[in-house]
């Protein structure tokens, strides 16, 4: 009896996090629809912000969202800011996206970019799901990786470098690869059981992981126009 009260409890466990897990990969694909409607806007009406005004903006409207969501994230108006929050960031991914669509295969870019990131995401997430091993080990490494790259980011926008550029856009691409591991992980493990807090935190990366791609396909294979 005590074994199958102990196999009936992780069945329950186990089913738990499957569920969290769907819910988060559906949300994750629902705020696709946000983002693109934000991305086509940004483009079509030209939206652009100066550095400094842009990182201000970024900051206060993203950590405001972010809190909001945190207060929110067992009710349905979690979902609500989320999706808000990714028209927000599709409205200022417009920015790089017309960066990209000044180089003649700049479509083609784009569409690159797009492909490698869905590839890099669904094969870490498979490898983490499949293989259930706890990747919560490389939190601290990626947080401080994470920090450093921003300042250096930060620091870049008064160099304006491309090779610095290229150097930062790699480690992002690194840094928030190995995070699509570790959040899937901490869902499969149990480490998170909200899923409108694990679907923000994979859809950070996924954006991470598609901007970074797409900023080093530019820097490396963008033909300009003549």
């Amino acid at each position: 009896m005590e074994y199958n009260t102990a196999t009936y409890g992780s069945a329950t466990l186990s089913a738990d996090r499957n569920k969290v897990l769907r819910n988060t990969y559906f949300l994750l694909a629902l705020t696709m629809l946000p983002t693109a409607a934000g991305a086509l806007l940004g483009v079509s009406m030209q939206f652009a912000m100066t550095p400094w005004m842009g990182l201000i903006l970024f900051l206060g409207v993203s950590f405001g969202c972010f809190y909001a969501i945190e207060k929110t994230k067992d009710s349905a108006a979690g979902v609500f800011i989320l999706l808000g929050w990714t028209g927000f960031m599709g409205l200022w991914l417009s920015q790089i996206l017309q960066v990209a669509l000044r180089f003649s295969n700049g479509a083609e870019m784009i569409g690159t970019a797009a492909i490698g990131t869905a590839a890099i995401f669904f094969t870490l997430s498979t490898i983490a799901t499949v293989t259930k091993k706890d990747f919560g080990f490389l939190g601290n490494f990626l947080f401080v990786g994470m920090i450093i790259v921003l300042l250096a980011a930060i620091g870049n926008i008064f160099f304006a470098m491309p090779a610095l550029s290229l150097v930062i856009s790699a480690a992002v691409l690194l840094i928030f690869s190995l995070y699509i591991l570790y959040d899937v992980s901490q869902i499969v493990n149990g480490g998170e059981t909200n899923y409108i807090k694990a679907t923000l935190q994979l859809y950070l990366d996924v954006y991470n992981v598609f901007v970074s791609l797409l900023n080093i396909l530019m820097l490396l294979s963008g033909n300009r126009r003549d």
